[in-house]
């Protein structure tokens, strides 16, 4: 039966396991999002496009899967470019949809017409493909090669368009092809390399898993957890890679912030590199913490991308393919020979708690306003077991990152681009894709979050079971630890600071969320389980002290490392 452009493309997306699109209706998509709510999509209308791609990049991180967000001709398009950036940088497999004049607008030779500019050529160094559908008989070629390049090596973005007379045409075409029957899928590793690679491991006194980004955007914690439990060693997490593995909780530590992860680097004479491209927050492998016992340190990496072996440092034992298939591998060639734990294992775990529980206790309490440590132990002390942790701004996510109380098994950052003001788009689109069931905190700094705090009003709509804890200091706090830093005391700040009558609880509440004002520690965790219990989406507005946000960021001089070559 011959069915339109636009109801075909949603047949292939629909092979692929994909149902969620977002992004603002226009005449290029308005069948569309028609026909998708009809067949049972997810369509969700943010209110601003550059929100729709970060929301299509937390649906990927929680399906492991592609994720799709359109932009409307023009305007609408350029409004995704900053979304378009942050999921290449960010390795996240997002389907950029845009639409287009038709092309006798673009072929005439005229001046002033409306609401056009070339858009694919603009775009091109963001994605990793870019393709416009001329021709009726090309979606499915154009629409597969999108999914295979953004899928395919190393993920990430791609940008499809179509001119507006293209959506409506109809094609003759059979049932979708599965995804393997035009793409590689679960790519293994050679047998010879697995074996060599658990030869290495059984040899190990100290090994240790190093598990990045990738294994929480794949959805590989279960086998992921079985290698770790074979191995009996620590996992170290890279700052991309912050989710805790169900079951690993109290043997993961995070690289450079805990000191039984520098402990564990440092003895270490075997990394297994799982999701992680080995980047400047790691010291590229290299640097720093593994400097000392790299003569005898030997590196098994597991990555998609062959062309990333050996880049950033030396690879013993390269396995090359689909984590999600080559770690069952591993599984399987060890199953047999368990590790025993080596003895200093139980001291590392005995260690990190003591830390954890000494922060919990030592964060300076009873100031107001709060001191940004105590926000953040007080928050992550009442996050829900089975909640989303979702993080955003400077500062606070600095704090965050030795402070927090909690080990959630979800959390989403974009530790690599730095984006600020992905953090509520963010927590929209992570809880869209569970279908609104599990609980979303969202840490941030006021800085961030007033990006996009429009899209409140889409929580709300959704009735998402989401809280915002906001530490806010009425600037950008850590632009002005910069000014101290660089200038001294005192210096004029330019630009840093904002009205000190900004009331986000207010706000929220002008948008039909909940909303509480906090300016003593004591009633943070109150106020959380308040918003929780209103069934609305929360904002909790704490008040921090300006001062300790730019001045006593903990950890700072581990997190200026990043810069492995000492530049800014």
């Amino acid at each position: 039966m011959p069915v339109k452009v636009y109801e075909r493309i949603l047949q292939l997306f629909e092979a692929e396991g994909i149902n969620t699109i977002f992004g603002i209706p226009d005449p290029n998509f308005v069948h569309m999002f028609h026909l998708a709510e009809e067949r049972g999509w997810n369509v969700v209308a943010p209110h601003h496009e550059e929100s729709a791609g970060f929301m299509a990049e937390a649906v990927s991180r929680m399906t492991g899967k592609a994720a799709v967000c359109i932009g409307t001709l023009g305007p609408g398009v350029a409004n995704l470019a900053g979304a378009m950036m942050c999921a290449k940088v960010e390795n996240s497999p997002v389907i950029f949809l845009g639409g287009q004049r038709a092309r006798i607008t673009e072929q005439r030779v005229r001046r002033g017409r409306i609401q056009f500019v070339k858009q694919a050529e603009l775009f091109a160094p963001s994605v990793k493909y870019h393709a416009s559908i001329e021709y009726a008989d090309q979606t499915d070629e154009i629409i597969r090669e999108g999914l295979r390049r953004a899928l395919t090596g190393t993920p990430g973005p791609v940008y499809i368009e179509w001119p507006k007379h293209i959506i409506q045409e109809e094609l003759d075409v059979p049932e979708p092809l599965p995804p393997s029957r035009y793409r590689l899928v679960g790519q293994t590793a050679g047998q010879d390399r697995i074996e060599e690679a658990a030869r290495l491991i059984r040899a190990a006194r100290q090994p240790v898993l190093l598990v990045g980004h990738g294994v929480h955007t794949t959805r590989a914690g279960d086998s992921v957890r079985a290698l770790a439990e074979l191995m009996a060693c620590p996992v170290i997490q890279t700052s991309g890679g912050t989710s805790y593995i169900e079951g690993l909780e109290d043997r993961t530590f995070a690289y450079g912030f805990s000191p039984s992860s520098i402990d564990a680097v440092v003895r270490s004479d075997l990394c297994l590199a799982v999701g992680t491209e080995l980047g400047e927050p790691v010291h590229y492998g290299v640097g720093r913490h593994w400097v000392a016992n790299e003569a005898n340190r030997k590196w098994i990496l597991v990555e998609q991308n062959p062309e990333a072996i050996g880049v950033n440092r030396p690879i013993d034992v390269p396995l090359v393919g689909d984590l999600r298939a080559i770690v069952p591998q591993l599984v399987e060639a060890l199953e047999d020979t368990p590790r025993t734990p080596s003895p200093e294992l139980a001291g590392w775990i005995e260690q990190d708690a003591a830390r954890l529980a000494e922060l919990s206790e030592t964060a300076p309490s009873g100031r107001s306003p709060v001191h940004p440590a105590r926000l953040v132990v007080e928050a992550t002390g009442v996050f829900p077991s089975d909640g989303i942790m979702v993080r955003d701004g400077g500062a606070t996510t600095i704090f965050g990152w030795t402070y927090s109380q909690a080990k959630p098994h979800d959390v989403i950052w974009n530790q690599n681009f730095g984006h600020l003001g992905t953090g509520l788009p963010y927590a929209i689109g992570a809880s869209v894709a569970e279908g609104g069931k599990r609980p979303v905190m969202l840490v941030t700094g006021d800085s961030s979050f007033l990006f996009h705090i429009g899209e409140l009003e889409t929580a709300a709509r959704l009735h998402l079971p989401l809280v915002c804890v906001v530490a806010v200091d009425y600037a950008w706090g850590l632009e002005v630890g910069v000014y101290k830093g660089l200038f001294g005391p005192g210096s004029l700040e330019t630009g840093t600071h904002w009205s000190t009558d900004t009331r986000l609880d207010k706000v929220a509440e002008g948008f039909g969320c909940y909303g509480e004002f906090v300016d003593h520690d004591q009633d943070i965790a109150p106020a959380v389980k308040r918003a929780y219990a209103s069934g609305k989406p929360g904002v909790i507005h704490v008040a921090v002290d300006p001062k300790a946000n730019s001045e006593e960021m903990p950890s700072y001089d581990e997190f200026r490392t990043w810069y492995a070559e000492g530049t800014q």
